[in-house]
């Protein structure tokens, strides 16, 4: 069975050294597992492809912050919701899902994301 509470822990720690701390190739020789998978498109496959790309937007953002709103876990899948802000650009609201193999460590990467609407239609906000 596996260890809900373990793995989200560990795609946060993931998340943050990757994004907030902008150390991604120490969040993959950490939390990473044999492969990485990645789908979002605008990023390459494999770990080289998540670490250039986080070092890139280090360089580029470098007070870039994710905010964790909500993490989902289950099985060995867990769900980031998550507001990203990069500052001098428009504010981006994702949701994250993180494949973990039985060690709990990640193997797998989707994203779906939009901008950060400036006016709703609603009052309930996005988070």
């Amino acid at each position: 069975m596996p260890n809900l509470e373990r793995n989200k822990k560990s795609v946060m720690a993931f998340y943050d050294l990757a994004f907030n701390q902008a150390r991604p190739n120490e969040a993959m020789k950490l939390h990473s597992g044999a492969e990485y998978i990645q789908h979002n498109p605008g990023v390459e496959d494999g770990k080289a492809g998540f670490i250039a790309y986080f070092e890139e937007m280090g360089r580029r953002y470098p007070d870039k912050r994710v905010h964790f709103k909500r993490v989902l876990a289950e099985g060995n899948y867990v769900v980031l919701h998550c507001l990203q802000e990069w500052p001098g650009e428009q504010d981006w609201v994702g949701i994250d899902i993180f494949r973990l193999d039985e060690a709990g460590k990640i193997v797998e990467h989707w994203d779906v994301l939009q901008t950060a609407p400036e006016t709703s239609a609603n009052p309930n906000g996005m988070f």
